[in-house]
């Protein structure tokens, strides 16, 4: 099996706009994994831990705090696993940033580094909203869908859209790791 660029498991990025089936995907995907014999982890959303016991009041130091935890998260998660599904990762907090002030802080930017994963999914927004406490966008999931692929497109990154129903997305995500289990 081919490991990804920065070495471990093979890293796989599930990025998108909020309440797009970001978590659906990486659960069901983990569990279907394993079934099949593979040794899949699944790392969830970081800022849902983050905001567990803190009310919801959203800083930019608070933003690089959820950066280094979905990294650590990441990292925790790798050990003993060949392929590391990352519920969003650094890119939703630089887009997070960018929307709520204007712009990432210089430590922001420092952990941020798509590069890392092997393969990216970006998932479409073609479902519908799901009310959250930590979401706050529910007319702005397509404008947010166009900051995800500006910004995949700018640091080179050719990522998979999934759309559809949660097996059409099993499905393409299935077909989009293939090559890389084959490597």
């Amino acid at each position: 099996m081919r490991q990804s660029q920065v070495g471990g498991p093979i890293r796989v990025a599930i990025v998108g706009p909020e309440s797009s089936g970001k978590s659906t995907l990486a659960e069901a995907w983990a569990e279907r994994l394993r079934r099949e014999g593979r040794r899949a982890a699944w790392v969830a959303e970081y800022s849902r831990a983050y905001y567990a016991d803190r009310p919801y009041i959203s800083s930019m130091a608070d933003i690089e705090a959820i950066a280094a935890g979905q990294l650590t998260a990441e990292a925790r998660a790798a050990c003993g696993a060949d392929i590391l599904l990352c519920d969003t990762t650094v890119l939703t907090c630089k887009i997070w940033a960018e929307v709520a002030f204007g712009r990432a802080s210089p430590a922001l930017l420092r952990l941020y580094r798509p590069q890392d994963y092997a393969l990216t999914l970006l998932t479409r927004p073609d479902m519908p909203w799901q009310a959250d406490p930590l979401r706050s966008h529910p007319t702005q999931r397509d404008w947010l869908l166009d900051l995800h692929r500006r910004e995949l497109a700018d640091m080179g990154i050719a990522a998979v859209e999934l759309a559809g129903g949660p097996e059409e997305r099993l499905e393409r995500a299935g077909q989009a790791l293939l090559p890389l289990l084959a490597a």
